[in-house]
């Protein structure tokens, strides 16, 4: 924190903390070395009050699994000092799928084919989408239900959707338009 706040005084320093879940025997059950939800609210409670804007990243969310907490975690975290949240999509590229999928059915044998049909209901039948645009975020019933949840409890306890400005520290070169990795100087 203390470095944090030293940065602060000279440039604009953001810091967005992820919170997946709010059940901290689920946490541990899918996320076995990870903080559990308490850490993750005491530590943006210690942010906020050491002067460091912070926000919430209700992430990965997991349909199926996740998505019911996330009024529970936007809450936690706004009373916390959350300014700002956002949220995305259980992202499952390469190695990361079998190891999400070997996880999910130790802990959970019973819900883990449910979870990840409504993965692939999100991703068009796949358990991933790395396009550009797209890997963030979900389509179909289900995943604009979810995402409508979030957002009307966001609104609701009048939390951002976007952190403040860093104009301070980030400045685009050459007045704001786009500069060519190949042009000579």
């Amino acid at each position: 924190i203390d470095v944090l706040q030293q940065l602060q005084e000279k440039a604009s320093v953001q810091v967005t903390i992820s919170i997946p879940f709010h059940d901290r025997k689920l946490c541990r059950m899918i996320e076995p070395n990870a903080p559990p939800p308490q850490v993750r609210y005491e530590t943006i409670a210690r942010l906020h009050e050491a002067g460091i804007p912070v926000g919430v990243n209700v992430a990965p969310l997991i349909p199926g699994l996740n998505d019911n907490q996330v009024p529970e975690i936007l809450k936690n975290a706004h009373q916390a000092g959350a300014q700002w949240a956002d949220t995305i999509l259980v992202r499952l590229p390469g190695s990361v799928a079998p190891y999400f999928e070997k996880q999910l059915r130790e802990a959970l044998p019973n819900r883990a084919e449910a979870v990840l049909a409504r993965i692939r209901r999100a991703r068009g039948g796949a358990l991933n989408d790395s396009r550009f645009g797209t890997r963030m975020r979900g389509n179909g019933p289900e995943w604009e239900s979810t995402r409508q949840l979030f957002q009307i409890t966001r609104n609701k306890l009048g939390i951002d959707s976007r952190p403040p400005s860093s104009a301070r520290t980030f400045r685009r070169p050459g007045g704001g338009r786009q500069v060519s990795l190949f042009q000579s100087s």
